[in-house]
């Protein structure tokens, strides 16, 4: 075989990679059909309870606790924030908020337990906020994080979707914030990658096993929380939402994830390190903590990202018009994801440099692993090799 040949089949393989992600992964990147809007129905009166693990959140857990209590929803809300050995004023925050609304009495604050052995930190926060919300009688859980905001009509949106959908499990991506240039930079890539390995249509689709939720927002019937076994089932899961979703279809429940603008983080990314960080803390969880997989994902990222453009410089024309139809394809899909975020067209242009970056905190993720530092949130290292 000739140098020439193998390069032209070399270069095919992006090609081939993009049509099957552009026509055969579930639509994932159509972003204005995971935007739908939720099935007008009556108004519900459901009893949501809210669960907020919250650590060291004295920045954020009040403008969240606000924005669930100042919900435009017909049923009763109650919020039950799980303070996760905070040094801080998380709890004095929470109680400030709901007082300032004249809430109190809808605001339950509870000192966070200390972490039993084989718990990750959110999933024991988690355990102990729907111990306690079971003693309210809940129909939903609303497991949020504490720097998310909820626009008044998000809970009512979320009943109804799972009220018209017979729904175990309702999650929305929320939208993240793109202020800083890191933010702007990598943010949409972020919830592109997340959609590409979590395909929503999928996920609804009771034929397939693909299952994925977005933890800062995911609304859960307690009677399915229990078929599981409870957040026991999960307690060492690392990617808690994910891990959730899973135990929830593989038990039959129904699940459903889609794109919102009616939640949203507060938490800012001023720098590519502080992004690096949240990307490096669970990636190679994510991969099962195999280096095996870790090369294959490295070189997979090269293949499908780096290659098409490095492709242009070939002296051989068939390779480098190979590589431009594979970065075309590359950037119409995501263009959708750009536009959500508000970005010029041309960033749809700039998968494969942001891609190198991610790989990059993949690799990072897995030293930070061998070198016993993996999960680092806060204070706590959850993810080690088991000795």
């Amino acid at each position: 075989m000739s140098a020439g040949l193998a390069l032209r089949i070399l270069a095919g393989v992006p090609v081939l990679s993009w049509l099957y992600l552009l026509l055969a992964r579930g639509g994932f990147w159509r972003v204005s059909r995971l935007l739908t809007p939720a099935p007008a129905a009556r108004r519900h009166d459901r009893r949501v309870v809210a669960v907020i693990p919250a650590r060291n959140e004295a920045a954020f857990i009040g403008a969240t606790v606000e924005s669930i209590l100042g919900q435009d929803y017909a049923g009763a809300i109650h919020v039950i924030v799980v303070d996760d050995g905070s040094d801080d004023d998380t709890a004095r925050v929470a109680r400030d908020a709901a007082a300032g609304m004249g809430a109190s009495a809808k605001l339950t604050v509870i000192p966070g337990a200390p972490l039993p052995p084989g718990w990750t930190g959110k999933v024991w926060a988690m355990r102990q906020g729907a111990a306690a919300a079971a003693a309210l009688g809940p129909d939903y859980l609303l497991f949020t994080d504490a720097d998310i905001h909820h626009d008044p009509a998000n809970i009512a949106d979320l009943v109804a979707r799972a009220e018209a959908g017979g729904l175990d499990l309702v999650s929305y991506m929320v939208t993240l914030p793109a202020a800083s240039f890191a933010e702007k930079s990598l943010i949409p890539a972020f919830v592109f990658f997340f959609l590409m390995l979590y395909p929503p249509a999928w996920i609804a689709s009771t034929r397939s096993r693909m299952a994925g939720a977005a933890g800062g927002c995911m609304l859960m019937r307690p009677s399915a929380l229990a078929r599981i076994g409870g957040l026991e089932a999960i307690r060492s899961q690392l990617i808690d939402d994910c891990s959730l979703a899973r135990a929830t279809k593989a038990a039959g429940g129904s699940i459903w994830l889609g794109l919102t603008r009616t939640a949203r983080g507060i938490r800012p990314y001023g720098s590519f390190a502080e992004i690096g960080r949240m990307i490096s803390r669970s990636a190679f969880n994510q991969l099962g903590h195999s280096y095996l997989l870790l090369a294959a994902t490295v070189a997979g990222l090269f293949v499908t990202y780096l290659l098409p453009p490095l492709l242009l410089l070939s002296a051989d024309r068939p390779s480098a018009l190979l590589g431009a139809a594979a970065w075309a394809c590359m950037s119409v899909a995501y263009a959708p994801m750009v536009r959500f975020y508000g970005r010029a067209p041309l960033w749809s242009l700039c998968l494969p440099p942001i891609a190198l970056f991610y790989a990059g905190a993949t690799v990072h993720s897995a030293l930070q692993y061998a070198l016993r530092r993996g999960g680092r949130w806060k204070g706590r290292v959850q993810d080690l090799q088991d000795t």
